[in-house]
């Protein structure tokens, strides 16, 4: 499910002062095309630096408040800064926040809200952060970027790229604690389709599972990739399956894939 319609009009005016460094990203990001599963609880903008976070929140806030939207500050410190920006009867949170600039891919162009992290990065940080913390709304993301954007293993593979601390033995222990979900657990999230519960459990298990195969699978010297085809066009899941599949690792900024002419 996209944008509630008022943070869709809060993300197309804050389009305005978006930039590579200062992108839309989390939930919003991620829930943002029309078929998406979720509303998200608010606006989340990362920065590469301490200083970009207060600049690009002054500039907004003027923004906001030129086009008769209230900022209400909630937290202000180094790095993190989060308010409620309301206008009539409508309101919502957004959140201005530092960010590692290491990443996988540049940032990408939405119509809708300018510069937004790159589907992949943004389902390796909600993989992260279903590791970490242990919300339902984490669990749903991460199922449906599972069958969207790259299957478990692939992400789990690929995040120990994104953070080093962690292994992908590591991250699928995490992991395996997760998912223990009730029906009130859904009942709190905003879905546009309630999932069945045991069908969902299913499913968990079973990417668990692949995503041990996979990973026992993977040569060590390729740790913390993802894995391209030049000629699919797209990262892929498998590269076992693909022949051409390459390895492709992240760097601050993100990088595009390199195609190498089949004659080089």
């Amino acid at each position: 499910m996209p944008l509630t319609a008022f943070q869709a009009g809060v993300a197309r005016l804050l389009s305005r002062n978006r930039t590579p460094d200062s992108y839309l990203a989390g939930g919003a990001a991620l829930h943002i095309e029309p078929t998406s599963k979720r509303y998200s609880n608010d606006l989340d903008y990362f920065h590469d630096s301490e200083e970009r976070v207060a600049s690009a929140f002054a500039e907004d806030r003027a923004l906001l408040g030129s086009e008769g939207y209230a900022v209400e500050v909630l937290l202000n410190q180094p790095g993190f800064i989060r308010a409620i920006v309301k206008k009539a009867a409508g309101e919502t949170k957004v959140e201005w926040a530092h960010d590692s600039s290491w990443r996988f891919l540049p940032t990408v162009e939405s119509e809708l809200a300018g510069f937004q992290l790159h589907p992949i990065d943004l389902a390796i940080n909600k993989l992260l952060a279903l590791a970490g913390r242990n919300e339902p709304r984490d669990f749903i993301d991460v199922m449906e970027v599972h069958r969207s954007v790259l299957p478990l293993g692939a992400l789990c593979w690929a995040a120990a790229g994104k953070d080093p601390g962690f292994t992908p033995p590591l991250l699928l222990d995490l992991l395996r604690r997760r998912g223990n979900l009730r029906p009130e657990d859904l009942n709190r999230l905003r879905l546009n389709h309630t999932p069945d519960l045991p069908t969902l459990k299913r499913e968990w298990l079973a990417a668990l599972d692949a995503a041990e195969h996979f990973v026992a699978s993977r040569p060590p010297d390729e740790l913390g990739c993802l894995y391209y085809s030049p000629s699919l066009g797209r990262f892929v899941g498998n590269p076992q399956e693909v022949p051409d599949a390459c390895p492709h690792h992240g760097r601050p900024g993100g990088v595009l894939p390199r195609v190498v002419p089949a004659d080089d």
